[in-house]
């Protein structure tokens, strides 16, 4: 991807991404704040229509952080 709506740097968006092995093969992650910034700025009725679950998920996942 030479672009990614809502995300101007792409180093800046690795550097919040989590690396996972994924059988031997090293795979990142974009953060879930990023996926849902990029969703909200694409404003694709596809990305719209996940950005509830996702931003239920960041909540949950802050709070289980906070704990």
């Amino acid at each position: 991807m030479s672009r990614i709506d809502g995300i101007r740097s792409l180093a800046a968006l690795r550097s919040r991404a989590t690396k996972i092995d994924l059988g031997g093969h090293a795979l990142w992650v974009a953060d879930l704040a990023d996926i849902i910034k990029s969703k909200k700025a694409a404003g694709r009725p596809r990305d719209r229509a996940v950005l509830e679950i996702l931003e239920k998920a960041l909540d949950e996942k802050k709070k289980a952080d906070e704990a």
